[in-house]
């Protein structure tokens, strides 16, 4: 009688043993990230583009976690711009939209109103996610120019920068 039970818990075993490496497999995640060359080239060209346009703004470029790799900030940027710059780029990075639509759906009276009161959040146009091949892998922020659209044409041409080398 014990030997007619043994096929069927070497038949267990192996399903057990087959499934636990799809397991481990599926604990590892692969993310892709901006080298601090990308960040600081899309960076360089927001600024670039700001100053053509006459504006003197503070730059900032956070990897998918919103941490800071770069912040450039022009001599007459205001003391302020620098904050508000990494401000929005962390925004567009956690609500994974530009600060832009963030401001339209957050308005007052709006169900999503309160996410202006989160801590760090800033909702202003400037704020913009930077994507590779589908994956969210940072975001941009540029403040000082005046007005919002301003700042995002300004993110815009940052990433515009640096498009090409963005399918790794």
């Amino acid at each position: 009688m014990t030997r007619q039970w043994i096929p069927a818990i070497v038949m267990i075993a192996g399903v057990a043993l087959t499934a636990m490496p799809a397991g481990a497999q599926d604990a590892l995640v692969v993310t892709k990230s901006l080298s601090p060359e990308l960040a600081l080239d899309s960076a360089k060209a927001a600024l670039a583009e700001c100053r053509k346009q006459g504006f003197q703004v503070a730059v900032a470029v956070v990897d998918r976690t919103g941490l800071q790799q770069v912040m450039l900030r022009d001599r007459f940027a205001g003391a302020h711009t620098p904050t508000t710059a990494a401000g929005k780029a962390w925004t567009a990075v956690s609500f994974k939209t530009s600060t832009t639509d963030l401001q339209a759906i957050t308005k007052p009276g709006m169900p999503q109103s309160g996410l202006r009161d989160l801590p760090n959040v800033v909702v202003l146009g400037g704020g913009l996610v930077i994507e590779a091949g589908g994956s969210l892998v940072g975001g941009i922020g540029v403040s000082g120019a005046p007005g919002g659209d301003a700042d995002d044409s300004c993110a815009k041409a940052g990433i515009e920068a640096i498009k090409d080398r963005l399918e790794f």
